[in-house]
């Protein structure tokens, strides 16, 4: 029996319509992330490389394609905000990844409500179900194999604070459904919805 595979090396090229990598690893959670300039300035702008990385103390981390407004407000005072993305976020949420200058507010932008950290100085959405303030833990430029600099930059931190609203939490368990969040898919425009039909349990062994 022979198989149909399609085996590309990157450094070639893919050889297809679009690049498949970020259909593939996919859907993602998306890193909506809130910082602010030093000259007061408040930034919001979603990231689709982004994930929890440890549990005590919760790490987690985006990766920003150039050198950013989010990067640099970050790298200048050390704190941010992640803050959920849901369906009925989604329009704002894009709205906000509008390619803008550093001179712009997002929030105002994506006519998103702010709500000050508690813990640091950064904005978050206030409409948001749950939001993570943040201090900067590692700034990361990611290289090659070879150990060629890009220009990709690794942004990880800690949360300090986070704010859960109480209709998402029963009998002291987070319920992922009820938020209705949203995943990065591949191409330019796919995104997946979280619902509790898609649900299923599975016990680890042991």
């Amino acid at each position: 029996m022979t198989e149909d595979w399609h085996f590309y090396e990157p450094v070639n090229g893919h050889g297809l319509a679009h690049d498949p990598l970020n259909a593939i690893v996919a859907p993602r959670p998306i890193g909506w992330i809130g910082s602010r300039s030093r000259a007061g300035i408040n930034n919001l702008a979603p990231y689709s490389f982004f994930n929890l990385f440890n549990y005590r103390p919760p790490l987690l981390g985006f990766a920003s394609q150039g050198w950013k407004d989010s990067v640099a407000n970050i790298a200048d005072t050390k704190v941010f905000t992640w803050n959920l993305a849901t369906v009925d976020l989604a329009e704002p949420m894009n709205a906000s990844a509008a390619m803008v200058g550093p001179e712009v507010d997002e929030f105002t932008l994506s006519g998103l409500a702010m709500a000050e950290g508690r813990l640091v100085a950064a904005p978050r959405v206030a409409a948001s179900p749950v939001s993570f303030e943040c201090r900067l833990t590692q700034l990361i430029r990611l290289e090659t194999k070879e150990g060629r600099e890009l220009d990709q930059w690794l942004v990880l931190g800690e949360a300090v604070g986070i704010h859960i609203a109480g209709a998402m939490i029963d009998d002291g368990i987070y319920q992922t459904a009820r938020a209705r969040p949203i995943l990065r898919g591949g191409g330019p425009a796919d995104y997946f919805e979280i619902t509790e039909a898609a649900r299923f349990e599975m016990r680890r062994p042991g």
